[in-house]
């Protein structure tokens, strides 16, 4: 019996991301950056900066006699967004523009009707919470999303 349910959610999030057609110019990663990345465009899961967990984890019994539990959890994710340019307004539509892609892609569709449940790891998911930062530098504007997707999941 598994003492979590996030390695399978964090795995079917990336999972179904990835298969996302409106992010196919979009490069996915899973964790924290290890390179400077040259796409333009990117989502982290399992990483925002500034987070001091990849995924925040309760858990409680789901009821009398201690069979099984319910975990409620967040995972930490990032969008970012730049161009070299210093319109911060391009920046910020194109950074919430990412975050609906991902909101669409945990919806359930005909197409993907196990996306709400990160293709059956937990019982539901969802976007949360989310955070706008933008930053104007020496290499353009950048705007960052750090966003949340919650999951409740029975073990």
């Amino acid at each position: 019996m598994a003492t979590s349910a996030a390695p399978a959610a964090v795995d079917a999030l990336l999972a179904i991301l990835r298969a996302a057609r409106a992010l196919a110019e979009v490069r996915v990663i899973d964790g924290p950056p290890g390179v400077n990345f040259t796409e333009l465009d990117r989502i982290y899961v399992g990483f925002a900066p500034g987070a001091e967990q990849s995924v925040d984890i309760t858990q409680d019994f789901a009821s009398a006699g201690a069979r099984t539990r319910d975990e409620d959890a967040a995972i930490a994710c990032y969008a970012e967004t730049r161009r070299g340019d210093d319109d911060m307004q391009l920046r910020r539509t194109r950074v919430f523009e990412l975050l609906a892609v991902v909101e669409d892609a945990l919806r359930g569709t005909d197409a993907a009707p196990e996306a709400p449940t990160l293709n059956g790891t937990v019982l539901w998911s969802g976007l949360t919470a989310g955070s706008l930062v933008q930053e104007q530098g020496s290499d353009g504007a950048l705007a960052g999303l750090s966003f949340t997707v919650a999951y409740r999941a029975r073990i």
